[in-house]
This record gives structure tokens, sequence and C-alpha cells, in this order.
């Protein structure tokens, strides 16, 4: 995410907890993609669920921006 996006989110993370869970959870996910892309070989299954948590973290991000964007206008 951008510097204007993650200042939005320091910003207003502990007054917000939809947002907090949708940080919190683009955060792990982020955290499994990195443990997959350290593996050199990865197991047809094992694509499958990195595709999976890929989509899952592209969902959870345009969720936060959504979120951010009432943020914006304030």
């Amino acid at each position: 995410m951008e510097d204007a996006e993650e200042s939005l989110i320091r910003k207003f993370i502990h007054q917000d907890d939809e947002l907090k869970q949708y940080v919190e959870d683009h955060r792990k996910i982020e955290e499994d993609l990195e443990n997959f892309n350290k593996r050199i070989y990865l197991t047809a299954e094992e694509e499958i669920q990195k595709k999976n948590l890929q989509k899952k973290k592209l969902i959870g991000k345009e969720k936060i921006y959504k979120i951010l964007e009432k943020y914006r206008k304030i």
C-alpha cells in the first residue's frame, strides 16, 4: 500500500474495528504468501492455495480501500 493509505490506516485503525480486522487479515495473508514464495517448488495443491490467497488478499485490499475512502472525505 502507498504511504497515504498507510497514514490513514495508522490514524484510524484504533477507531474502526472493521478496518483493523481487514488490515490484520491482509498482513497475515502477506505472511502466508511470503512463505509460499520462499519455496522453490510448490505442488499443484499448494499452487491453488497460493492463488486463492492472492485472490483473498486482493479482495481484502479492495475492502480496506473502500473503508479508507470514507476517511479521505473527512
